[in-house]
């Protein structure tokens, strides 16, 4: 088993080839492994003179720059703990995070000065604030990034071996929780995604894995996140380019600009993109069409855990000769199952298991082996710790079946031939209609499916005579008509009656977080409010 960890390949990365390119920005702002890794051990420093000690968390309340990564890199090095949180929380919101982690440090762009203001005066911790500077009028009582990374030091040669990241989530379906890694075992447990998934050996060592990235060719990896780094697969496919020797291009932008996006993809030789499904992929197929543009370098585009839709892969699949590949993914358990297409004759594809990944039926039983079979994905051997002061949630995300530790986040699926699965859905969103379950997400291809729709959610209301029933938000394309009859009868076409949307409310359009995730418990009251004034005001 691998000994090592991300920041020990960077370390060593840096002091053999101090100029391969690591970042770079919009700007033109180029970041060397050899300057990556030197601010990297000024802010070690700094949080050592602060009082930091391994084990200690540090939250990073920042949008995509370059800062992000390097504070990862020197929390991985030293034992601190990075804790990313979500900036577009309001101040309440991110009060409750770090009241629940309670860091120590906290890293923040001068830009959300006003929201961190208010929620460390909220929490009321002593928190050490580190300020980056994207506007010019200094804070009182921060230490300016510049001075922080200034005094130079020493990392250690090796990362400690119980060294932890948290990522938060849950938070469109209850309370966020913190989902802890110990970051070997996330290094270990991204050994696929970094190397198969790469056209690379994997490593039997840490100096093997410091060889091949030394030897891989990094302009053959040039990453380029669209989704936030808070956003786990953004922060992970950046981090295992850096594993590999690859550089990552850094926005460095607090709203997502299209059209930016893909003037930066072009300048700087992009050749993977990171969306967050059709949230980010279809502004990012429309700024190209619109500029006319296509993307003869890209080789791959990845999203994981977001509604990605067939029409917007075929898009962006006649944007070049590139592959997509849709993760069904989880912060608790990293990637189970992939779905990859090399061109539209490809589409819609089919998902299939990772190597390491399994389907369990209701009673904890292995279904994989048997086409038909339903079951949730689940994993075992290098799996999370679990969630922060949660034990009943953390029993329930990580069960013990037969003397195996498992991680199941909750994913439905059908077991197909040669280890496909065919996606049916997260379990908290299954709707119980009438004693038939439905699955939204293969409500909303099929109403994706349909000309005049543009966007499609679906989610269950509840009804006196079925329970729940299917209730969709959908927004129809600017010169295009359809009635929900009319959307009903296209999608009982393709699905089961039970399946068809007995209501359906049209939008304008349908809000999504940063990460692309819907508030669902939101748009689900909001939903019922307006069925509840039609039924009052109908004859």
């Amino acid at each position: 088993m691998i000994d090592g960890t991300f920041s020990d390949i960077w370390q060593a990365v840096a002091r053999a080839e101090p100029d391969r390119l690591a970042m770079a920005t919009p700007s033109g702002h180029r970041f060397t492994y050899g300057r990556f890794a030197r601010e990297a051990r000024g802010l070690a420093a700094h949080f050592s003179a602060c009082g930091l000690r391994p084990g200690d968390r540090v939250g990073i309340v920042l949008y995509n720059r370059p800062e992000f990564l390097t504070t990862l890199f020197a929390c991985l090095a030293l034992g601190l703990t990075p804790v990313p949180m979500n900036f577009r929380y309001r101040s309440i919101e991110l009060a409750a995070l770090l009241m629940d982690s309670k860091p120590r440090a906290l890293v923040y762009a001068a830009s959300l000065r006003n929201l961190v203001a208010e929620a460390t005066g909220i929490a009321r911790g002593d928190i050490h604030l580190v300020e980056v500077t994207d506007v010019w009028t200094p804070r009182a009582h921060a230490t300016p990034w510049a001075e922080a990374i200034a005094a130079g030091g020493a990392l250690p040669d090796r990362a400690p071996a119980d060294g932890e990241m948290w990522i938060y989530t849950g938070g469109t379906t209850g309370q966020p929780k913190a989902v802890r890694w110990r970051v070997v075992d996330m290094f270990r447990s991204k050994l696929f995604s970094i190397y198969d998934m790469n056209g690379l050996a994997q490593p039997a060592s840490l100096d093997e894995a410091v060889a091949t990235a030394l030897q891989y060719d990094h302009a053959q990896l040039v990453n380029l996140p669209l989704a936030p780094f808070m956003h786990g697969t953004a922060m992970s496919l950046a981090i295992n380019a850096l594993a590999v020797g690859g550089a990552v291009l850094v926005t460095s932008s607090l709203r997502f600009d299209a059209d930016a996006a893909v003037r930066l993809a072009l300048q700087d030789r992009a050749t993977q993109i990171v969306v967050a499904g059709d949230a980010v992929a279809m502004p990012f197929a429309d700024a190209a069409e619109r500029m006319g543009v296509t993307l003869p370098l890209v080789r791959a585009i990845v999203s994981s855990g977001m509604r990605f839709s067939t029409a917007t892969k075929r898009r962006l699949h006649r944007l070049g000769d590139l592959t997509i590949q849709d993760i069904i993914a989880s912060s608790e358990g990293g990637g189970f199952a992939v779905t990859v297409t090399t061109g539209v004759d490809d589409l819609p594809g089919r998902a299939r298991l990772y190597p390491d990944a399994v389907v369990l039926d209701e009673n904890g039983r292995p279904v994989d082996d048997r086409v038909g079979a339903r079951g949730m994905l689940a994993r075992s051997g290098t799996i999370p710790i679990g969630y922060f002061r949660d034990e009943e949630k953390t029993a329930a995300a990580f069960p013990v079946i037969e003397g195996v530790r498992y991680v199941m986040p909750g994913d439905w699926v059908v077991v197909e031939d040669d280890r496909h699965v065919e996606f049916l859905g997260r379990g908290s969103a299954v709707i119980n209609s009438g004693g038939e379950k439905v699955y939204p997400d293969e409500v909303e291809e099929a109403l994706l499916a349909h000309p005049a729709v543009r966007d499609a959610v679906v989610v269950g209301v509840p009804d006196e005579r079925f329970g729940e029933i299917v209730a969709a938000a959908v927004v129809l394309g600017e010169t295009d008509s359809a009635t929900g009859d009319d959307l009903a009868a296209w999608v009982g076409g393709r699905l089961a009656a039970y399946k068809k949307p007995r209501a359906v409310v049209f939008r304008t359009g349908i809000a999504r977080g940063v990460t692309g995730k819907i508030d669902l418990a939101r748009l689900r009251a909001e939903l019922m409010d307006e069925l509840n004034e039609r039924a009052a005001t109908s004859p």
